[in-house]
């Protein structure tokens, strides 16, 4: 029977510091993480987009690139995140012309003592900053929104889903 933790924050400890978490005693698991996130722009920013019409070159292809980038230097960028060799990481943006937006979905693996959420995580919000960056000059209204994790599964505390809301 595995052993349950006790909710609370993790990367607290008993002095109420901060403090990366001890994983050298956790077995290596396969680890995967699935997130996502969206950009909203006018018509005429996606049209660029999609066209390749874009004087800074393929917008989706560099953000594509950033965000397995940014996965990988996830521990850079969060303090109390591990380093962790990554075996796995896609980024896919996806145009939606009916929306006017850009959806990101990235997953991220591993096999190792710690999850990689943060990691994919980092890869949509990364992704969608490039975006904005690449297309700000033509639109400055763009907005990045619902950047969140869908599912993870492996360590010990196994999988989980978002539950997926009907509208």
């Amino acid at each position: 029977m595995a052993r349950q933790r006790k909710p609370g924050l993790t990367h607290i400890n008993r002095r109420g510091e901060a403090h990366m978490v001890d994983v050298g005693g956790k077995k290596a698991t396969r680890r995967r993480a699935v997130a996502e996130g969206t950009i909203g722009m006018q018509a005429a920013t996606l049209k660029l987009i999609v066209s390749g019409g874009h004087k800074k070159g393929d917008v989706l292809a560099v953000a594509r690139v950033a965000g397995i980038q940014a996965a990988k230097r996830t521990a850079e960028l969060i303090p109390l995140c591990h380093p962790i060799a990554l075996t796995r990481i896609d980024v896919a943006l996806t145009p939606n012309a009916r929306g006017r937006k850009i959806h990101c979905r990235a997953t991220a693996e591993t096999v190792g003592q710690t999850g990689v959420e943060m990691e994919a995580l980092t890869a949509v919000q990364v992704a969608l900053l490039t975006v904005y960056d690449m297309c700000k000059a033509v639109d400055r209204g763009m907005t990045i929104d619902g950047v969140r994790l869908l599912e993870k599964s492996g360590g010990r505390s196994g999988s989980w889903q978002r539950k997926r809301i009907r509208n």
